[in-house]
């Protein structure tokens, strides 16, 4: 069901605007979605805002508590194992730093149908923390007003 604007809530949005409320805050007040107070602020014209996301980010300090890291352990002749040595079944996990002399990679047997081997699948592939409860892409319906 679309918003009916009405002469009080432009009003409304008018007098929040003035106070540089943030479009989803007003959006709260209204009943609305931030999106439609976008439009409607566009649509009356009213003078644009400094927009809330900087033009030169400060650089994020990220808080991550950091892991043990485990290495895998080196190939059993203990050679480097180079890009052009890989074959079918070895593990395609990088050790080191590209352009490196001891750049090389893991090449343990692989689990089926992975490019790593199992230690390396327990760090490549990990559950992710977002909310499993939602249904597949596939399966959502998404209805048009």
């Amino acid at each position: 069901m679309a918003f009916e604007w009405t002469p009080d809530h432009v009003k409304t949005l008018m007098a929040l605007w003035a106070e540089g409320l943030p479009t989803l805050e007003i959006g709260r007040r209204l009943g609305i979605t931030k999106n439609a107070v976008v439009g409607k602020v566009h649509r009356l014209g009213l003078p644009k805002r400094q927009s809330p996301i900087s033009s030169n980010p400060k650089p994020r300090i990220a808080r991550v508590t950091p892991k043990p890291t485990r290495t895998a352990p080196p190939p059993p002749s203990g050679k480097i194992i180079t890009m052009e040595m890989l074959t079918t079944g070895m593990c395609n996990w990088p050790d080191g730093e590209p352009g490196e002399d001891d750049f090389r990679f893991c090449g343990e047997q692989v689990v089926e149908g992975k490019p790593y081997c199992q230690h390396h699948c327990e760090r490549a592939y990990v559950r992710g923390s977002r909310d499993r409860t939602r249904a597949p892409a596939e399966k959502r319906v998404f209805r048009v007003a």
